[in-house]
């Protein structure tokens, strides 16, 4: 099974669509969708996300199936740099790094900082409702890791949001979604490609083929959004 995650285009957020840079990452993306064999079509309720599969998707002649749980990450805690209630994944490196409950993958969740807002319950959830939706291919967790019962040779693309993605992803690899958050960008537009990898008949584990590729940028002379990261001087490669 492939699992393809799109991160919405260059945002708005005053408007929850996209800036005109942002429609004209997303229109990008079209020949890079029409050339996947795609099962099925999800995305977040949020406006950004709906715009960005709208273009991306605009010649398959498809819908996609809203799914609530992958709206961006919505669990706010009091900052510890700004005591102000803020997203649970912007920590300067000298806090995080020095606390090793942030990295590991369950205690995480219950850490004091984390418990100043309902992480441990809205990322338990969003979680389980993944875990459900992978139910719905013959994929069953156990611990860490799946069953395949019966597996499925599915693709399926998600159009949605940095923090949550990164959230699944951890869930998926069984790390903490912390140590995502904090040391991983994934740009506008980017597209993340897991796979299951099954060396044992009816036993999958998820791993990552592709991370926050932007080539369909690249290719079109487009440079990167640095929507999320905040570089003292940016690059593009």
């Amino acid at each position: 099974m492939n699992i393809i995650f799109v991160r919405h285009g260059d945002p708005d957020y005053e408007k929850d669509s996209l800036t005109e840079k942002g429609f004209r990452e997303a229109s990008m993306l079209t020949e890079r969708i029409d050339k996947i064999n795609v099962t099925k079509f999800y995305c977040s309720p949020l406006g950004r996300a709906k715009d960005t599969a709208k273009a991306a998707m605009k010649n398959t002649g498809k819908e996609p199936e809203i799914l609530e749980f992958m709206r961006e990450f919505r669990a706010p805690i009091i900052n510890p740099h700004t005591n102000r209630l803020h997203v649970p994944w912007d920590f300067m490196p000298e806090y995080w790094t020095v606390k090793d409950e942030l990295y590991d993958p369950n205690q995480w969740r219950y850490s004091d900082v984390m418990q100043t807002g309902d992480v441990a319950e809205e990322s338990l959830r969003v979680e389980r409702e993944f875990d459900e939706l992978l139910k719905e291919y013959g994929y069953y967790r156990n611990g860490r890791y799946y069953e395949a019962n019966p597996g499925s040779d599915a693709t399926i693309v998600i159009f949605c949001h940095l923090g949550a993605q990164c959230l699944v992803l951890a869930h998926l690899m069984s790390i903490s979604p912390v140590v995502l958050w904090q040391s991983c960008f994934l740009a506008p537009t980017s597209v993340t490609v897991v796979t299951t990898e099954e060396r044992i008949p009816g036993k999958a584990a998820f791993r990552c083929r592709k991370i926050g590729d932007t080539s369909h940028l690249y290719a079109n002379g487009e440079p990167d959004s640095d929507s999320g990261l905040f570089p003292r001087n940016s690059i593009q490669v």
